[in-house]
């Protein structure tokens, strides 16, 4: 038994891979989210095998859900969901504990390879999403310090932050949805500013839209 959780912001898409898994002998789609959120709280009260996150969802993106769900189900294996293949992100998916990265543009053809592979704790990428992981690789180890570029990461909250905000959530809304202090929040949204280079929310707003935190 294969018991899978699908977590993606249109339904007609989840209806779609529902379809195409419960095929299989032996597999179920045990739950469904619209939502980042709703992801986490799903995954971490049915534990499912395998967590197929889109990663442009409201409230919770994927990368910052993925996180969420491997600290609350270790037993569940995530493989990302997504019509984007820049380095990138499969760096930023590698690093939040997904174990796969599907195109949706491959989905008809490799879903179910994808999510077999997981299942079986072995990880899945296809031949696009291995030479953009190749190419990082090389193009990191040739750069004088070997990172590739000096870009300061975001912390997990700083991300979740300015997804918020980038949704057009006050200081008090994101607190409030956080469980944090409008304190606390100044001082995440001040550094991750500095981190972004932003000035105003809007800058926030570009940057969120740029990586992929906001399904804008």
């Amino acid at each position: 038994m294969v018991r899978i959780l699908l977590a993606d912001d249109h339904d007609v898409v989840r209806h779609g891979l529902r379809h195409l898994l419960e095929q299989q002998e032996g597999w179920t789609v045990c739950g469904e989210a619209s939502g980042g959120r709703e992801a986490v709280e799903r995954a971490r009260r049915l534990q499912p095998d395998v967590a197929v996150l889109d990663v442009a969802m409201p409230d919770l993106n994927g990368l910052e859900a993925t996180r969420q769900i491997r600290r609350a189900s270790a037993r569940t294996e995530v493989l990302v969901f997504t019509m984007h293949e820049s380095e990138h992100l499969v760096r930023e998916v590698l690093a939040a504990g997904a174990k796969g990265y599907l195109l949706k543009s491959d989905a008809a053809r490799s879903i179910v390879a994808a999510v077999e592979a997981l299942a079986a704790r072995r990880p899945y990428f296809n031949w696009k999403v291995s030479e953009a992981i190749l190419e990082g690789f090389l193009r990191a180890a040739a750069a004088p310090d070997g990172r590739g570029d000096g870009a300061e990461p975001l912390t997990p909250r700083e991300r979740e932050i300015a997804q918020l905000l980038a949704e057009g959530r006050s200081n008090k809304e994101v607190a409030g949805r956080l469980g944090i202090s409008v304190k606390t929040v100044e001082t995440h949204r001040s550094a991750l500013m500095r981190k972004i280079g932003a000035r105003t929310v809007v800058d926030i707003v570009r940057y969120a839209v740029r990586n992929r935190l906001t399904p804008m």
